[in-house]
């Protein structure tokens, strides 16, 4: 595959930046037990035998090649997700980790992230993770109810979640998340409910409850599945977020809520206009510059192709204009419930915050953004129409 460059031209990004964000990494591994019904992401069903020297090679390799936009920064935090990365075995993933480092410095209190099936998990795998310095788990649990979990293409029983867990924390896991979903086939408010209260129980200090969608290019959106009616899922979300909280989950995001202290610093990072590298098979990045150039960047999306030496790692990069600037940087930071700083703005993008004056004053007006002259943050009604609320930040 030949790569695509777009780049703007000098005039057309904006001035150059006085600081640099924070810096993340993100390592996808792209092969599955089994590909879920409902999933887009860019997983694969893996072989019985799994590349993994020939992977974690093509990996440090991919990420030679974005060092130049490094910039001197270290790393705040590193996220492993996929597919299944715990499909890989610690031995892979430690000379990943040390290649990554011999690279790019590491913050003293970086965050390492690993995504988990539930149904990959052994308990010396997950002691060898956290020897590493792995030190957050996200385990991807969904559901516990054996009728959900079937409907859903899982590979794991309620037990197994529950298990996964407890292997966790004797594991020495003592922050971790789990992936729960919501709105699902013939789910009522009850079975939502059982299912929070049961990964609740489960101590996690993080919980992404989510509700299910269905994407194109899905099994679930050529066979839709009979979901919950709109009646059911308002109910569902208003009584699960209260339950949350009588909990001592704060929401952060859309669909996060965390104990104090306790939010996913990578997350936070991506959702704050921060940047990212993105390495592996379909990985996304978003990288500034000294200059003021901020690049979006993917990756060779089909696992042969980037294991290919023949070919590119890099399938695009584009460089977002200063008029797509305020959009995008307001598409991720009004997700966080309490928005940011207004004063990241300028500091993330190079632009005045002036600059969007006309458009918070359009929004304000019609109750979608708050009234806060010191912050960017969305109304209640304007997290739930949030769409509608970025349209003012369209050029």
């Amino acid at each position: 595959m030949t790569t695509e460059l777009l780049y703007s031209s000098a005039s057309a990004h904006g001035p150059a930046l006085a600081q640099l964000p924070p810096l993340a990494l993100y390592i996808h591994i792209p092969w599955c037990v089994r590909k879920c019904p409902y999933c887009d992401f860019n997983s694969h069903a893996a072989s019985p035998v799994l590349p993994e020297q020939e992977y974690v090679d093509a990996l440090l390799a991919d990420l030679d090649q974005d060092l130049p936009s490094v910039h001197g920064r270290p790393l705040t935090s590193i996220f492993f997700g996929g597919g299944t990365p715990s499909l890989f075995s610690a031995a892979a993933l430690g000379r990943l980790l040390a290649g990554v480092e011999q690279r790019i410095p590491f913050a003293a209190d970086i965050e390492i992230t690993l995504e988990a099936n539930p149904g990959t998990f052994e308990q010396e795998k997950f002691i060898a993770y956290r020897k590493l310095g792995i030190n957050r788990l996200s385990i991807g649990i969904q559901s516990f109810q054996p009728q959900k979990l079937e409907a859903l293409g899982r590979i794991h029983t309620g037990d197994e979640a529950l298990r996964a867990a407890e292997m966790a924390r004797r594991a020495g896991f003592d922050n971790f998340n789990l992936d729960l979903m919501h709105g699902l086939p013939d789910q009522s408010l009850e079975d939502a409910l059982d299912d929070l209260r049961q990964a609740i129980a489960l101590a996690p200090t993080h919980l992404s409850w989510y509700q299910l969608t269905l994407e194109p290019n899905t099994v679930f959106w050529n066979q839709p599945p009979l979901l919950p009616e709109d009646d059911i899922l308002w109910d569902i979300q208003e009584a699960g977020q209260a339950l949350l909280a009588e909990h001592g989950y704060t929401q952060y995001e859309v669909s996060a809520y965390a104990k104090p202290g306790k939010a996913a610093r990578h997350n936070l990072n991506y959702w704050s206009f921060g940047d990212f590298i993105g390495i592996g098979a379909g990985a996304h990045g978003k990288l500034s510059h000294p200059d003021g150039r901020i690049a979006r960047t993917w990756k060779t999306r089909l696992p042969k192709d980037f294991l290919n030496p023949a070919k590119s790692f890099k399938a695009g990069e584009k460089a977002l204009t200063v008029d797509e600037l305020p959009f995008e940087f307001l598409m991720n930071a009004l997700r966080l419930t309490q928005g940011v700083d207004a004063a990241l703005f300028a500091e993330r993008t190079g632009l005045a915050l002036a600059d969007l004056a006309k458009a918070r004053r359009e929004a304000e007006q019609k109750g979608l953004l708050q009234v806060e002259p010191t912050r960017l943050v969305a109304t209640p009604r304007g997290q739930l129409f949030l769409n509608d609320l970025l349209q003012y930040f369209l050029v």
